[in-house]
């Protein structure tokens, strides 16, 4: 199951391994249509493989701003803390 983060632990969650993040809303359908796609992922691979997380950007406003996120859904990957592909 994914786990939801918030600007405040998004740092401590996502700076060791490789975790996939998921920018997300509530009111935004494509997030939705792919929701069941990274439940499903986050079933098959193990968190010391990788680690899927979500964001809501409306609740948590700061770290997608900082990574200069416009539109959702978006997916960043980051690799001991390090972005490798967005």
């Amino acid at each position: 199951m994914t786990q939801a983060i918030t600007d405040k632990d998004f740092a401590t969650e996502t700076d060791e391994g490789l975790v996939l993040i998921d920018f997300w809303a509530t009111w935004c359908g494509p997030c939705r249509m792919q929701a069941p796609i990274l439940e499903q992922l986050s079933e098959e691979y193990d968190e010391d493989e990788v680690k899927i997380v979500k964001m809501d950007v409306d609740e948590n406003p700061a770290t997608p701003a900082s990574f200069g996120i416009m539109s959702i859904p978006t997916l960043l990957l980051k690799k001991d803390g390090e972005v490798v592909e967005k």
